[in-house]
């Protein structure tokens, strides 16, 4: 490095970038081009995504050659599951969707038989539009060389094209797959908070060889490893401290774990999180005991503002509906909770109404969409004061979560506690299909 760049370096002001910061610039930083190998600069955006995350958006520019180019990256960890959504594209309008894929998803359109693999693209932040712009400008890039070496390969890949951009008009129904091992893509949902009835999320677990194409390593027990206790009388007076890392500024913190025994309903495991470094607090449930032979479903009608402090155990494969507002919180939103229904409905809440989001403010903002948001808050807040008369269902098909019943032991008029049997989807999305628990030990 020469001494006029060391000079330039120690000059330069880097500023912390922060999602919440409604009024940020871009942090631009002088970085080298890889066309012409001269000087360029890159901008870096911290944003957020609506209903979703937090994510690093990048744009470099270079003024002696022009050449330009755009990346997006996730500013959180890698997610404990996978995600795949699966969106059928029925209208021109859904090519609209905000779609983020990271550089670990891989897209599939199934009538095209065509995928684009993972870690063949960078992230990108685009829109559904764009994604076969940019798959169309994959394919045309060669074409000119295809033609005059192999015209006959040229031509079956030209027919692809025109099928490509017939997507783009619409004119027939076509699914859209983005799957990501790491959890960090999305695609939009436009008719949030309520439900969309063309896109399907499924979380999943992770298997050995996608942990090994994210770089995580996963730990193998040795015969040298302690085998650990089984004492659960000392496990439930005891608070169990272990090392992690925040999941905000991913600073080394402490996660505090305790048993819990719920009156009139079974053991818990609570863990917390607290950051010393950036004063983050996070709380998760989680069951302590098995998934039960049926699901639960727990419908209670509110008629007094004190029904707001019931304690309320939301696991995480619990879904939460409101009728009388056409919302539903899928299951893997908000994770596991022990809270009051006062203290649910606030999170509801924090989780929709996001009023510093990009898409939510500017250019990007459509008034329809933040006066319908807007309104949803309003009646959030007129519930949890009482003003509303609705019904709130949590929906658990693992029957793990549950709510207080003040009459105990007797029944509560205003609450119905209903068992049913799962459907194949629903044991398929709890990993209980493929589990053998008889014989598992055959050959």
């Amino acid at each position: 490095m020469s001494v006029i760049e060391e000079e330039r370096v120690r000059g330069a002001v880097f500023k912390d970038i922060n999602a919440e910061d409604e009024d940020q610039q871009p942090t631009v930083i002088e970085s080298l081009c890889m066309n012409c190998y001269e000087n360029g600069s890159t901008r870096l955006l911290l944003t957020k995504i609506p209903f979703f995350k937090e994510i690093i958006i990048s744009s470099f520019s270079c003024p002696h050659c022009n050449w330009t180019n755009t990346e997006i990256q996730s500013a959180g960890r890698i997610q404990e599951q996978g995600v795949l959504y699966t969106l059928q594209v029925k209208t021109k309008e859904d090519m609209n969707r905000e779609v983020v894929k990271s550089d670990s998803a891989s897209t599939r359109i199934p009538q095209l038989d065509f995928e684009i693999p993972a870690f063949t693209q960078k992230g990108s932040l685009s829109t559904i539009e764009g994604l076969l712009d940019r798959a169309v400008m994959g394919l045309e890039q060669d074409q000119p060389i295809r033609k005059a070496t192999d015209p006959a390969v040229a031509e079956k890949i030209e027919e692809f094209i025109q099928r490509f951009k017939k997507l783009k008009e619409v004119e027939e129904e076509f699914t859209l797959i983005i799957d990501d091992p790491s959890g960090n893509s999305f695609i939009e949902n436009p008719f949030a908070p309520q439900k969309d009835t063309a896109l399907t999320v499924t979380h999943y677990k992770r298997t050995p060889e996608h942990n090994a194409a994210l770089g995580i390593e996963v730990r193998r027990c040795s015969k040298n490893d302690e085998k650990p206790g089984n004492d659960l009388d000392a496990m439930r007076n005891e608070v169990l401290v272990f090392n992690t890392n925040c999941p905000e500024c991913n600073a080394p913190a402490n996660t505090n774990m305790k048993l819990v025994q719920i009156p009139h309903f079974k053991e818990v495991i609570i863990m917390a999180t607290n950051c010393d470094s950036c004063g983050h607090r996070t709380n998760e449930v989680k069951s302590g005991g098995a998934t039960e032979e049926l699901g639960t479903r727990i419908t209670l009608h509110l008629t007094d503002p004190s029904d707001m402090s019931r304690d309320l155990l939301k696991s995480e494969t619990c879904s939460v509906l409101i009728p009388e507002l056409e919302f539903e919180l899928g299951m893997a939103a908000l994770g596991g909770k022990f809270t009051t229904l006062e203290g649910l409905l606030k999170d509801i809440k924090d989780l929709v109404i996001v009023s510093k989001n990009p898409f939510m403010c500017g250019d990007s903002s459509t008034a329809d969409r933040a006066e319908k948001l807007e309104l949803f808050g309003q009646k959030i807040d007129k519930i949890i004061a009482g003003e509303m008369d609705v019904h709130i269902i949590l929906d658990d098909p693992a029957g793990n979560s549950y709510l207080q019943n003040v009459y105990a032991p007797d029944p509560d008029p205003e609450m119905k506690i209903e068992k049913y049997t799962r459907t194949f989807e629903q044991n398929e999305d709890l990993g209980l299909n493929d589990m053998k628990t008889e014989g598992y030990a055959e050959k």
